[in-house]
């Protein structure tokens, strides 16, 4: 999936059909007089409706989808005839998806399994006929009920990456580089940081036809819970990841206080990110030597309290254990 086609945040204004009237119709036939009254109901609005959709992965093809009106609801005519229902219309989301009311920033309902659906706005339901309102005092009524009118709502649809593993670092860490090698995703790879604006997701293919998915997510910094740098506006997509992936690379001053930095920014955005299962993989290990590596293997095994392997992207060191570990650690 390319940057420019992951859209994951969008604002829409819905509209509900309003609800058909009903019929003031007295029944006329030959040879039969005073037939009385025979007006049929109005036909009720059409929905608007969310719906999951586990083929799609974005929100690109409702970008330009400002605004989403259902069909009103029929009128009811002679012979005790309905009015034909408003035709509802779907809003086809990816899995993970967050719907809020944007006047008041409440949540509605989230999507998360495949064809789940929701209503946000409920068409308004058809009038009745005249033929409802008969009685043996009033046997000839002339008026029937109005359709009610459907509702209208200003939302903002939000997705929360559905991936198994999440990759977390600071820019330059090597997340894109990583997850270019494991799938056949192509994210933008630069020497700059903040070189990922979007997160990007991948398939990593493993033992036996198994797969799972794996998602980059732009590099947080500190003080991202507080809006610094790209903010918390990507931290939202670490939420539904099932394994977080530190990335920290071998060149880092101090890999252990990287580490308990990142692991603060979850901690202030979210709580129970924590509870998450974590992995820390220190990257562009092909630069270490052999005794440099052994040291700070003994210092890492001291300080840092989580499991941790060294990998490089670049010279393909450790892929295949980092594989087993996630693999491992998503099924256990």
């Amino acid at each position: 999936m390319t940057e420019g086609n992951f859209v994951d945040y969008v604002k829409m204004h819905v509209s509900s059909g309003k609800g058909g009237k009903g019929s003031v119709h007295l029944h006329r036939e030959k040879y039969i007089t005073k037939g009385g009254p025979d007006g049929g109901d109005g036909g009720r609005g059409g929905h608007v409706i969310v719906r999951g959709n586990p083929n799609l992965w974005t929100l690109l093809p409702l970008k330009f989808k400002r605004h989403i009106k259902a069909e009103h609801g029929g009128n009811g005519s002679k012979n005790r005839s309905t009015g034909a229902d408003g035709a509802d219309v779907y809003i086809d989301v990816p899995l993970g998806t967050v719907v809020k009311d944007s006047d008041t920033d409440d949540v509605l309902f989230e999507i998360t399994e495949a064809n789940e659906e929701k209503i946000v706005v409920e068409g308004g339901m058809g009038g009745r006929g005249n033929w409802h309102f008969k009685s043996p005092t009033n046997q000839t009524p002339r008026y029937a009920q109005p359709g009610v009118d459907g509702q209208e709502r200003n939302i903002t649809i939000e997705l929360k990456v559905l991936a198994d593993v999440g990759l977390v670092g600071f820019p330059n860490a090597g997340k894109s580089t990583l997850l270019s090698v494991m799938t056949a995703a192509k994210p933008k790879i630069a020497d700059y940081e903040f070189t990922t604006l979007k997160p990007n997701l991948g398939i990593v293919a493993y033992r036996d036809y198994k797969t799972f998915v794996m998602a980059d997510i732009p590099g947080i910094i500190e003080g991202a819970a507080e809006g610094k740098g790209l903010g918390h506006y990507f931290l939202r997509h670490i939420e539904r990841n099932s394994v977080l992936l530190f990335l920290i690379p071998a060149d880092a001053k101090d890999i252990v206080k990287e580490y308990e930095i990142l692991l603060d920014e979850l901690r202030r955005y979210n709580p129970e990110m924590l509870d998450k299962d974590r992995l820390v993989a220190i990257s562009k290990c092909d630069m270490l030597d052999d005794e440099l590596r052994a040291e700070m293997k003994a210092e890492l095994d001291k300080d840092l309290n989580a499991p941790y392997l060294f990998i490089s992207s670049v010279a393909q060191i450790g892929l295949t254990e980092l594989k087993d570990m996630l693999w491992k650690t998503l099924n256990v």
